[in-house]
């Protein structure tokens, strides 16, 4: 990834435009994201479709299959298309996705709805991170990657209100209709977010960048030769030579764990809660609560590892995870749930980024975006699994051991990372890339 390129005062407000219109964006897929999970209570409850528990996780799992689809095409179409159009082409494709939702009339084309609604998720999130990492001001890079997270969780926090101001008294399709109004923000992305500079340059497409450049008072950024198939073929080899594939393999072992708890809870949080006797009204609170925390920990998690180092951070945010969700199985005070919810978003959410941030750390500069790139890519095989696991263990009336079965991924995934962080502990640190981090989240 090329360097943030130097802004004048101008440039600082084009970047300030750029990441308030990515900010927006990123809201709205938070928001298509969790709202499944916020509605499913009430999907269950209501027989919707004659929805049982197993089909409800095939569902979840539907929406992540499809971010997996969008994420590995994400850095193709960009290449092709620009980053600006493939930005406003993911947010019309999940907000037009939602709508399939909201007149489907049974389970078949629901799901659709929902794998459509996932490419376009999928495909928007890296897309935004490079955008955003292209224009931010020299040496805050992470601190805007950071800020621009904190929109998926905000998202995750307007899913639960929208469930409970609009499910109860309208129904749930109201819920997704809500999901298609980013559909009048797309206008708004094509008019006012300009294109990426590296995109132009990579392109050729100088005089369009100079214009842009020179209308902010930005320096463009250098020219960078992009890598031949053969090239990214050896650099995805290099991960296994000389030994390294047992490191490699515990990585995308400790990723799988990861994304199945982040996606797992995110689509069972408030079933599992209700199953666990409290209210829906207090169920989709701890779902407001969780990305609270999720906002926290986001926040909170770069500083950690700068004075820890990442690899213990990620051990002991895994540990720390596993414990919170194993606790959110026990029927405690409800202000006691609240403030084990909340930690349970700090830990977890930002657990995951620290796996990234452990591999960029023990990767070789030439290879570290091929290394974060497949653990991330690895990982979301778990993010498919974990929404289906949740359906299988209601639909076996097991469900009381659904946050048993998370915390057991919070375990494995502590022991993954921290036999990979001793085995490598005697080898000399690389330097951390924490654009390269936070763009596989």
């Amino acid at each position: 990834m090329s360097s943030s390129p130097a802004l004048s005062p101008r440039g600082g407000r084009l970047a300030l435009l750029v990441v308030g219109l990515c900010w927006l964006a990123v809201l709205f897929d938070g928001l298509d994201m969790f709202i499944y999970g916020s509605v499913l209570p009430h999907l269950l409850e209501t027989r919707t479709f004659g929805l049982t528990a197993d089909q409800a996780g095939d569902l979840g799992s539907y929406a992540t299959f499809g971010m997996l689809v969008g994420a590995l095409t994400a850095g193709t179409v960009a290449d092709r298309i620009g980053r600006k159009q493939l930005m406003t082409g993911c947010v019309t494709l999940f907000s037009l996705a939602s709508g399939i939702c909201a007149v489907s009339g049974g389970v078949a084309v629901f799901g659709l709805g929902r794998t459509l609604a996932g490419v376009g998720l999928g495909g928007l999130l890296p897309t935004a991170i490079s955008m955003v990492s292209d224009y931010a001001r020299g040496g805050r890079v992470a601190l805007t990657i950071g800020l621009l997270m904190t929109a998926h969780h905000t998202g995750g926090i307007l899913s639960a209100y929208v469930a409970k101001w609009l499910v109860e008294p309208v129904g749930w399709r109201a819920a997704f209709w809500v999901c298609v109004l980013p559909l009048l923000f797309v206008p708004v992305l094509l008019r006012f977010l300009p294109e990426s500079l590296s995109f132009l340059v990579a392109k050729g497409r100088d005089a369009e960048a100079r214009a842009l450049a020179d209308r902010y008072g930005v320096e463009l950024p250098a020219a960078t030769g992009e890598k031949s198939a053969a090239d990214r073929w050896d650099a995805l080899l290099g991960l296994f030579r000389g030994g390294e594939w047992l490191q490699t393999l515990l990585y995308w072992l400790a990723s799988f764990g990861g994304l199945l708890l982040v996606y797992g809870v995110a689509t069972w949080l408030p079933t599992l809660m209700r199953g666990e006797g409290y209210e829906l009204g207090s169920a989709l609170t701890f779902v407001v609560v969780f990305n609270l925390g999720g906002i926290v920990g986001m926040l909170a998690a770069g500083r950690a590892a700068d004075r820890f180092g990442a690899p213990r951070v990620s051990a002991l945010w895994f540990a720390l995870t596993a414990a919170g969700v194993h606790l959110l199985g026990v029927h405690l005070a409800t202000g006691v749930t609240m403030v084990v919810v909340f930690l349970t978003g700090v830990f977890l959410n930002s657990a995951q980024t620290m796996v990234y941030a452990t591999v960029s750390l023990r990767s070789a500069p030439d290879n570290r975006a091929t290394a974060v790139g497949w653990t991330s890519g690895m990982g979301r095989f778990g993010a498919v699994f974990g929404p289906w696991l949740g359906g299988q263990l209601l639909a076996a009336g097991h469900g009381d051991r659904g946050f048993t079965a998370f915390a057991l991924a919070g375990v494995s995934s502590t022991v993954f990372i921290g036999v990979a962080a001793l085995r490598s502990a005697r080898q000399p640190r690389t330097g951390g890339d924490r654009e390269a981090v936070a763009a596989a989240r």
